[in-house]
């Protein structure tokens, strides 16, 4: 079984007794008739104006009318925000006579099954994408998968019967490699290829991410676009795709996971160039630098490849690792690629062990080669406001022989590349896909959503 290092930097939110784990009410979630939660969302613009009831605008500037999210799901009965009540579950009035048991009552809802939330499912069509942890969605004839990290292909297991899943080669290889899913469920699906899929026209496109990672675009027979971009880090390169050049997107299902104005990152080249630097400096001073870099079971792969080549060094990582790295089919990778680490200098660790005593001890199995340890921690979640573009300023935390430097290399989008990439697609609604599980979260995003649209 491979270490459990495969989730990304995420910020997702917490579940709630009564929410599912993206933090929306359960019983919301189940309703699919016109009148539901998920209709009257679909249908309304990103700013949800459309739902504000009729008393909430007569006496109200048309500029100011602006739907609280937590009024939102006041209205449906569910959570808000600040004193909101939390919501009920729907049970059947038990009879006076039997009064129930506490303990099986607690024992019932979290016994209840996990409800797939709407923001999964792609309205006008029988497909999911990353909700694998829901088991067997009712009416779902099609799992789609964007990428291979934890938090997104949670709930595969070798034991999957439940329909097939939809995802990049290199996607479905991880899957039979590292889940042991029965191939025969595994449908991949070529980048840049529109794929015909129960009539649906389906293009899977570079999401800029881990490797396999995919934007997915659904084209429905009416003409409707919907693009989901699991996680991605939006790019100018993304603004010259022709599928999202010629077909306007009706409804975006975008990673905000730095949906937050203080994430300006440096670009993914300035901080390899950051790295590659650092590195350098530090071997001047002492040759005998062990240097390590933390990384997720597929992702973070650029920082270590900048240093290798940079350095004309190899990289040692363990059996599990080189197994995956392996499968990527990059020659460029896999060629570089050794076995015994007493014969590089550069070597890859989980991400969750760069912490001192465990780099200390790391130390010890390579002391009569190295006296100290350089480490990286690449992760979007060490970027700094105070420092932001200025890279020099970034100070390392140093204890006795190990240095460990974090620096914001990001493989999801900075506040500022969500704007620019909004504002070339101007979609006509946008739907959150992370951090949702708060009101105020989710109001501040579609604030930030109808200015950019207006911009």
């Amino acid at each position: 079984m491979l270490p459990d290092d495969s989730f990304d930097d995420s910020n997702h939110q917490g579940s709630d007794l009564l929410l599912d784990d993206n933090g929306f009410p359960l019983h919301l979630e189940e309703e699919e008739d016109e009148g539901s939660f998920a209709a009257d969302f679909y249908r309304c613009g990103t700013d949800w104006s459309c739902l504000v009831r009729k008393r909430d605008t007569d006496d109200t500037p048309a500029h100011d009318r602006k739907l609280k999210q937590a009024n939102l799901f006041q209205m449906w009965g569910g959570a808000g925000g600040g004193g909101a009540k939390k919501p009920r579950l729907q049970h059947h009035q038990p009879n006076h006579a039997n009064i129930p048991n506490p303990q099986s009552s607690s024992t019932s809802i979290a016994n209840r099954p996990r409800v797939c939330p709407f923001y999964k499912k792609i309205p006008g069509t029988s497909f999911t994408v990353d909700a694998f942890r829901y088991g067997c969605v009712e009416g779902c004839s099609a799992y789609f998968l964007t990428h291979f990290h934890a938090d997104h292909y949670g709930g595969l297991t070798k034991g999957w019967s439940h329909g097939p899943i939809y995802c990049t080669p290199l996607t479905a290889r991880l899957l039979t490699l590292c889940l042991s899913v029965n191939p025969s469920f595994i449908n991949p699906l070529e980048l840049d290829k529109e794929h015909a899929i129960q009539g649906v026209k389906v293009t899977l496109l570079d999401a800029n991410h881990c490797p396999g990672a995919a934007l997915i675009h659904f084209r429905l027979p009416d003409g409707k676009c919907y693009l989901h971009t699991g996680d991605f880090r939006a790019s100018k390169l993304m603004q010259a795709y022709p599928l999202l050049v010629n077909h306007r997107v009706n409804l975006l299902y975008l990673d905000t996971t730095y949906c937050n104005p203080r994430y300006k990152f440096p670009s993914k080249e300035d901080v390899l160039s950051f790295v590659v630097e650092i590195t350098n400096n530090y071997l001047k001073k002492q040759p005998r630098t062990l240097v390590v870099v933390g990384a997720y079971s597929i992702g973070k792969e650029c920082v270590y490849l900048a240093i290798s080549k940079a350095l004309g060094v190899k990289v040692f990582a363990n059996a599990s690792r080189r197994r995956i790295l392996q499968s990527f089919g990059w020659p460029e990778l896999s060629s570089n690629l050794c076995t015994n680490g007493k014969d590089t200098l550069l070597h890859v660790l989980p991400i969750s062990s760069l912490r001192f005593e465990t780099l200390k001890d790391y130390l010890k199995t390579y002391r009569e080669k190295y006296a100290a340890v350089l480490a990286f921690r690449p992760t979007g979640w060490t970027y700094s406001e105070k420092i932001g573009n200025q890279l020099d300023l970034i100070r390392p935390i140093s204890r006795g022989n190990v240095t460990i430097y974090g620096v914001p290399y990001s493989e999801h989008s900075s506040f500022t590349e969500l704007q620019e990439f909004v504002q070339f697609l101007k979609p006509g609604k946008i739907i959150p896909t992370v951090n949702v599980g708060n009101a105020t979260n989710r109001d501040k995003m579609q604030s930030h959503f109808r200015q950019w649209l207006r911009g």
